[in-house]
Order: structure tokens, then C-alpha cells, then sequence
């Protein structure tokens, strides 16, 4: 892609109206616009980064036997009262297609899927099913005061399991936490991301979140170092300040941001569905299900927060919006603007994604800044100087030390790394 004629523009001063880093370098580098507190739009280069999260949570959900699909964002007012929730859930916004608000947008869609999955499932022999979607949600959100980490409109992951006993539940609860710390290690946020314990409310004692480390948190997490789980500060009392897997009391505060959360539903939205199976006995039974959550914008802001310096992002490889950052320091010298134009065909021959810098009217100091802002993790430069040497000069973001690099080897070089 040629950055000359590409739908971005960066910013060299953060905006005055937002507090949060990771919308202010998210604005800065081109990768969202604020329409409203708590809404943004996805620019083209960010929706790159989002869907290489999308695709990373795809591919787990796939590999732990998911079905996707996509359920509608307008609720009808009967689902959810079948629930008890229409009036008593505080995020929930009412629209209606005349005067009366009969809809809602829906901030989640247990109220959906389960009547929906009654039309499936009737036999044991039916049993289990896991679907997932990525869907806008809407929330009536009072605190929409972070950036990507707390918005009104945004896309989840939803999955949704449905059992037939509480052992096979418990079974696949334990394969999507596996999923979960690979996603996340993935996303390049596992080393600060802990399985942390959380009230249950009406499901169960216990629900688990995804608490990744950072100091704009809201949250207060308890963390045992020797388990890699961690406490959250609303429940900790419960469990005497202990780990709850070593029963160790050496647990550390600190500051965290919830990226993800599972839940145990148990027969909660199943009931009020009659999403019933006949059993090998021909016994009736409500369906066991579980629910289990990521936030994608969210988990994007997670990441600018936490991988940045003093210059802007550090973007981890795999959720980069390109591999490499080719920056031409001579386009006006057509020996060079040559020479890069040469570089850029061969990385996109190997298939190496490359955001091309040919601008004729930025400045060599405009080019670098952009380029750490941006930051892609490879950045290229060809130069008069680097063209003597018959070399291109390779930079890690985040490094200091430049590399210079034949043409040759270039290619390669980038597809090992």
C-alpha cells in the first residue's frame, strides 16, 4: 500500500478532549476518528489491526470447535422479558420502530441465541454445540471515559456452549481458557494478562476474567505469582486473601484492565426458553450453557496502552497493520525512488504486507516520526546513502539499532523475522 495515497493522516498532538493514552495514540496514528464519548470509528488502518484480532480469535474459536454465525443487533422487547432483564439491566438501550420502545440494541445476546438454539437441539444426540459471532453491541455506558477500553458501541466475540451434564461443561470451560491464553499471547499480551477470579453473581460462585496489567486500569487485582492467577479485588474476602488453586496468602496488588471473561450460565437463560433435550432415559432436561466474552476494540486499546514508548505504538507482529514500513528518503533522486519502488514489488512478490512511505512533500524528520507513531514492527529505509552500499537499512520499532541490510538478502531476511 502507498502511503500517498492511502485514507490516513496523523497528528502530532493528542486531541484535548480525550485523557486516555491508547486513544490518543490510536487518534494520533490514523487508526480512529471520535464521533462521540465512546464511539470511534475504525479508519483504514485501523481496521487492519482489528482484523488481525478478529482473525487470531477466529481460528482459536475454530480449533476448539466453534460455528460462527451473526445474530441480529435489535432485540424484541418479549426475549428479554422472558428473562426478567427488560427494565432491570442498566446498559440496555430502548429504541422502537414507532412510538413505543418494543426493541432494544443489544448489549449481549443470551436472550437471542437460546431460543434460537432451541430449534437445534431436542436429543442428548444433539448435544454439545458451540457457536460464536462478532457482533456491534450497544451499552448504555455512564463511563465512557476510556478510550477503546470502555465504549458505548462496540464489537464482541461471543461464544456460546450448550451441554447436556456439568462434567462436559466443566470440559469444554477448560478448553476455551486454554484458547484464551493463546489468543492472548498471541495478541503480544500474555505475559501481562492473569486468569483472575471473579464474583459469579447468579451463575456461579466463581466466573473467570482475563485481567491484563496496566496503570489505566479500573480494576484491582490479587496476583499469585506461583499459580499465574490472580484475585479480583471484589472477591477476594471470600477466598481469606488466598490463592484459590496453592492456598498461598503471597499475593500482589496491582492495577488491571479486563480483556476477556467466561462464564458458567448453567441453565439461567435455557429455562426461560424451554431449551429442553431428552436424555438416553427419555428424560426431559434443561440445556447447561456457558458464555464467553472478548471485546475486540477493547483488547486493540488494551494493547496500544501497554505497547507504546515515548514516540507511539509498538505494534506486537501478529496484530500489526502491516510487516514492514518502507520508508523512501529520496523519492525526488529517481535513482532511489527506483531502487525503493524495486524493494516494495519484491516484499509484495514474497507476500510480505508493506505500507510504502513515497510521499514527495514529508520531510526525512516527518517520515521517522510517522513511522514510530505508526509503528509497524519493521521499518526499511532506502536512502542516497544507503544506495551506495547497495543496502537498505532495517529497524526494529522499539530498538535503537539499525541494521544495514543487501538487496539480496533483504527479502529474505524480512520473511524469517
Amino acid at each position: 500500500m502507498r502511503q500517498s495515497g492511502y485514507f490516513l493522516r496523523t497528528i502530532k498532538e493528542a486531541p484535548k478532549d480525550e485523557v486516555s493514552l491508547n486513544a490518543q495514540l490510536l487518534i494520533r496514528g490514523g487508526f480512529i476518528d471520535k464521533l462521540m464519548a465512546g464511539t470511534y470509528s475504525l479508519l483504514p488502518l485501523g481496521l487492519r489491526v482489528y482484523r488481525r484480532i478478529e482473525n487470531i480469535i477466529r481460528e482459536e474459536m475454530d480449533a476448539i470447535g466453534g460455528n460462527e454465525l451473526f445474530l441480529p443487533s435489535m432485540h424484541p422487547k418479549e426475549n428479554w422479558e422472558k428473562t426478567g432483564r427488560w427494565g432491570s439491566f442498566d446498559a440496555l438501550i430502548y429504541v422502537g420502530l414507532d412510538e413505543e420502545k418494543n426493541l432494544a440494541l443489544g448489549p449481549t445476546h443470551e436472550e437471542i441465541i437460546s431460543p434460537l438454539a432451541r430449534r437445534i437441539i431436542s436429543s442428548y444426540k444433539d448435544l454439545p454445540q458451540y457457536v460464536y459471532q462478532f457482533q456491534n453491541k450497544f451499552r448504555k455506558e455512564k463511563r465512557a471515559k476510556s478510550g477503546l477500553m470502555r465504549m458505548r458501541e462496540f464489537i464482541m466475540k461471543d461464544l456460546y456452549s450448550f451441554h447436556h451434564n456439568q462434567e462436559e461443561l466443566d470440559a469444554y470451560y477448560e478448553a476455551v481458557r486454554k484458547a484464551y491464553e493463546r489468543i492472548f499471547e498471541r495478541c503480544g499480551i500474555g505475559g501481562e494478562t492473569y486468569l483472575t477470579y471473579a464474583s459469579g453473581g447468579a451463575f456461579s460462585r466463581y466466573s473467570h476474567e482475563f485481567q491484563t496489567l496496566t496503570e489505566a486500569g479500573e480494576d484491582m487485582i490479587y496476583i499469585c505469582d506461583k499459580c499465574r492467577v490472580a484475585i479480583n479485588r471484589e472477591i477476594i474476602s471470600d477466598l481469606e486473601y488466598k490463592c484459590p488453586e496453592c492456598g498461598s496468602s503471597e499475593l500482589r496488588e496491582d492495577k488491571a484492565v479486563e480483556t476477556g471473561n467466561i462464564f458458567k450460565l448453567g441453565t439461567r437463560f435455557s429455562e426461560p426458553f424451554e431449551l429442553n433435550f431428552q436424555d438416553k432415559d427419555g428424560e426431559k432436561k434443561s440445556v447447561i450453557m456457558g458464555c464467553y466474552g472478548i471485546g475486540l476494540q477493547r483488547l486493540m486499546g488494551v494493547i496500544a496502552e501497554i505497547k507504546n514508548d515515548q514516540r507511539g505504538i509498538i505494534w506486537p507482529l501478529e496484530v500489526s497493520p502491516f510487516r514492514v514500513h518502507l520508508v523512501s528518503l529520496g523519492v525526488k533522486n529517481e535513482e532511489v525512488s527506483r531502487k525503493t519502488d524495486d524493494v516494495y514489488a519484491d516484499l509484495i512478490k514474497a507476500g510480505v504486507e508493506v505500507l510504502y512511505d513515497d510521499r514527495v512533500d514529508a520531510t526525512v524528520g516527518e517520515k521517522f516520526a510517522d513511522s514510530d507513531l505508526i509503528g509497524i514492527p519493521y521499518r526499511v529505509v532506502v536512502s542516497d546513502k544507503t544506495l551506495k552500499e547497495n543496502k537498505a537499512e532495517v529497524k526494529r520499532r522499539g530498538s535503537e539499532q539499525a541494521e544495514l541490510v543487501s538487496w539480496h538478502e533483504l527479502t529474505n531476511m524480512i520473511i524469517s523475522l
